[in-house]
């Protein structure tokens, strides 16, 4: 079973598009309609949902990794520095987190992309 994601609201349209022609099952924040949550409650909404949440937002980072520290769980993030690659990169990134991974396994954790 591949993951599902989350689209935090700062991701180009052009990443989530370009996952959904690949056949990866993405959700963003605004179709959820939850893109004026605060980063907190955003990461809850992607664990209710079982949604791996993927950002470009450093503090969203830091939160996560104090989630970690504090044992709180959260359904795992994906973190892209807007600059640390390009689209192409992290579309080719995530697809492949998407496909190769399981939900269970990402409990908790924090990845960076792109891999190199």
């Amino acid at each position: 079973m591949a993951i599902s994601l989350y689209m935090d609201v700062h991701i180009p349209q052009s990443i989530t598009s370009q996952l959904r022609n690949r056949g990866v099952d993405v959700l963003t924040a605004f179709d959820d309609q939850a893109h004026e949550l605060p980063d907190d409650q955003l990461l809850e909404r992607s664990t209710q949902l079982k949604r791996i949440l993927f950002t470009q937002d450093i503090r969203f980072r830091v939160l996560a990794e104090t989630w970690q520290l504090q044992g709180k769980q959260f359904a795992g993030l994906i973190f892209g520095h807007q600059l640390g690659g390009t689209i192409g990169q992290f579309v080719k990134d995530l697809e492949l987190i998407a496909q190769a991974s399981e939900p269970d396994e990402w409990v908790n954790v924090v990845e960076y992309i792109p891999f190199k």
